[in-house]
């Protein structure tokens, strides 16, 4: 199939383009680029263990990486293991998790830490399974935790990984705007056989896909496989999916909810219902992203109309 294909097929039936490289000649270039070009991030130093791993995992999770540095680090510096974290109330995870967004990632790492402790002695399980029977996480963090950690064949496929084999060896612009099923069998199919290359094939293509192949402005020029890449052989065609638009903040309920959250992340005693209504203007969008929280969890309600992060 060529890469122009219609637009039902280009947002869910990613297909190998006709003269796409061979698996074993994109292993080379790509993982070759990726040991002189590969940032120097502290989750891949080998100090950072499993467990710097996997926060690091929770915390990529539609955040960049500039902003993930230093809450990262200042949270492995109070919690360096998982233990550390479950002896704490949950809500100081959403204190420390600041303004990284998405705060519910928070909770979710400290109920997965808590099962870490309970269920295997506080260690970061190495089995795949078992990474995934653990709360808050997903296919694609089991995978990432299991590759990156403990150096096991599996497709980690995030948005970066998932545009480069769109582009290189689907001739598409985009990848669908959520995994498919037939993503994962590319993705498995491109896996080298044997574990360390595919473990470090993993972290390649997606260093890749977040420096060279990006969303907006490819730079094709410095890309590794350009030559082989389906998507510049077709002449680089436009996507013809539904457009992609950026998700907008300013003025939304995420907005009201951070702002609200704000608030709780710096008081120390539980916040009087009068404070939390100074935060927005507008009432029923507030009392609705207040309500929101509360029902995430993210949020403890008191008698006397308080709040505060949640003990529990």
């Amino acid at each position: 199939m060529t890469a122009k294909t219609d637009a039902a097929k280009t947002t869910s039936e990613p297909t190998v383009s006709a003269g796409a490289a061979a698996p074993a000649e994109l292993h080379g270039p790509v993982i070759t680029w990726f040991q002189a070009h590969a940032r120097d991030l502290p989750w891949r130093r080998p100090e950072a263990g499993p467990w710097g791993v996997m926060v690091s995992e929770f915390m990529l999770q539609q955040t960049p990486v500039n902003r993930v540095l230093p809450v990262y680090e200042q949270w492995l510096a109070r919690w360096p293991r998982p233990a550390d974290l479950a002896a704490e109330p949950p809500g100081e995870a959403v204190r420390a998790w600041g303004r990284l967004g998405y705060p519910r990632r928070a909770l979710r790492l400290h109920a997965a830490a808590s099962a870490i402790q309970e269920r295997h002695r506080g260690e970061v399980p190495t089995d795949h399974a078992r990474l995934l029977a653990l709360p808050g996480i997903g296919e694609y963090t089991a995978a990432a935790v299991a590759s990156f950690a403990y150096g096991q064949r599996h497709a980690v496929l995030d948005t970066n990984v998932r545009r480069v084999f769109a582009r290189a060896v689907t001739g598409v612009q985009y990848p669908p705007n959520a995994t498919t099923a037939a993503e994962r069998t590319l993705a498995r199919a491109l896996l080298p056989e044997d574990e360390p290359t595919a473990a470090r094939w993993a972290a390649a293509t997606m260093e890749l896909g977040a420096l060279v192949c990006t969303a907006r402005t490819p730079d094709c020029g410095r890309c590794p496989i350009a030559r082989s890449c389906a998507w510049l052989l077709a002449g680089s065609p436009a996507h013809e999916g539904p457009p992609r638009r950026g998700q907008t903040y300013a003025g939304t309920d995420r907005q009201v909810r951070g702002k609200l959250l704000a608030v709780l992340r710096e008081a120390i005693e539980p916040v009087p219902q009068a404070v939390l209504d100074r935060v927005w203007d507008e009432p029923v969008q507030r009392a609705r992203a207040l309500d929101g929280l509360v029902a995430d969890g993210l949020v403890e309600p008191l008698a006397g109309g308080r709040y505060r992060l949640p003990l529990t």
